[in-house]
């Protein structure tokens, strides 16, 4: 049995070129319209609709990536991932080639699936690389993936996997990361005057309305790894982004909750995200330094990605096992996704009853 395992991604603009940028925002904005609540919008207007949003973003972006370096490293680092699992779960016995689908940029999801079908597997299993599942990336990647198969003829079997931030290596491995740093730096993470400043990228109000709980997902995490780390006192914000002044966000935003604290020192870690991308090297080490300053705390230290951690390999390829293996996911405890209404799509997300 031969199984193209997907690993679904948002993507950005490897480059600063204007047009790639203006088209990669165009997508975004095109494929979240919905948020805007508007019935009188056609696909036509919509479209159109995007392109003003894309054009009037698109220099601040510009101006971001150049800052990093003239574009984002997530795609370099997202392929770098999926080569180190194609090894992993061949070093396991399975036979299987790994591929990268973005959403928004090459290469693109249907791209993907239809590698994955002219390759001639028997199955292929949708893995998104976002560990907190949301509807405008775990759920969207997964129906971009399903769709490309079916455009591509693909006739045999598709597993799903949307979120499994509750995977205990990945929690230990982030829990890590964050006390090696903090070692390094030279911050004692319980001196009073340190704060741990969780930074979750923000999502629009509609989504958490229509049922999802991302931002459930995101507390209960932030709430385990201050466990493990021993802090009883931590503080989160959202990274939302006001493109469209009528959209309500998840609160509270980073830039407030930054400036509300009453510390010397913080220590930023990135909620979520698994590669270096503008959101970590622009949002929070420019302009949430900034914000912090200007605050008046006097030592700001943001926690890298441990993108390339030898043992993310490992994470993923316990997702995939037990659909690759053919044994009952529920042994490592996946349970039917509450979060996409879709039978057969697994997650780690047990249910929780003060939650319905």
């Amino acid at each position: 049995m031969s199984t193209g395992v997907v690993l679904l991604n948002f993507g950005e603009p490897p480059t600063a070129d204007r047009e790639a940028v203006v088209d990669y925002l165009e997508r975004i904005f095109y494929s979240n319209m919905d948020i805007e609540e508007d019935p009188d919008l056609t696909p036509e207007a919509a479209r159109k609709r995007a392109g003003k949003l894309a054009e009037r973003r698109a220099p601040g972006l510009i101006e971001e990536y150049e800052e990093i370096g003239g574009g984002s490293p997530l795609n370099e680092q997202a392929s770098a991932q999926a080569d180190a699992l194609e090894t992993e779960l061949r070093d396991r016995g399975y036979d299987v080639a790994t591929y990268t689908g973005m959403l928004y940029t090459e290469p693109f999801t249907d791209e993907a699936a239809e590698r994955a079908v002219a390759d001639g597997h028997d199955e292929v299993l949708g893995l998104p690389i976002y560990p907190l599942c949301g509807p405008s990336t775990t759920n969207l990647s997964l129906d971009h993936l399903a769709d490309g198969l079916d455009s591509a003829g693909f006739d045999g079997e598709l597993h799903e996997v949307s979120g499994w931030h509750r995977h205990p290596t990945y929690n230990r491995l982030r829990a890590e990361n964050i006390r090696e740093y903090a070692e390094r730096e030279g911050v004692d993470l319980h001196d009073e005057d340190t704060v741990l400043f969780f930074s979750a990228h923000g999502t629009p109000r509609y989504y958490l309305d229509e049922g999802s709980r991302y931002d459930r997902y995101v507390e209960e995490w932030c709430a385990g790894m201050a466990g493990i780390l021993g802090l009883e006192d931590y503080e989160l914000g959202f990274q939302n982004h006001d493109n469209r002044s009528e959209v309500a966000w998840t609160e509270p935003d980073v830039e407030e909750a930054i400036e509300s604290l009453d510390a010397e020192r913080v220590v930023v870690e990135p909620v979520s995200f698994m590669h270096e991308q503008s959101e970590t090297l622009s949002e929070l080490d420019i302009e949430l330094r900034e914000e912090a300053e200007e605050a008046g705390i006097e030592e700001f230290y943001r926690v890298p990605i441990p993108h390339d951690d030898d043992r993310f390999p490992s994470v993923l390829a316990d997702l995939a096992e037990p659909f690759l293996a053919d044994f009952d996911p529920g042994y490592f405890q996946f349970r039917q996704c509450h979060c996409r209404d879709k039978p057969g799509t697994m997650c780690l997300n047990a249910p929780d009853p003060d939650w319905e």
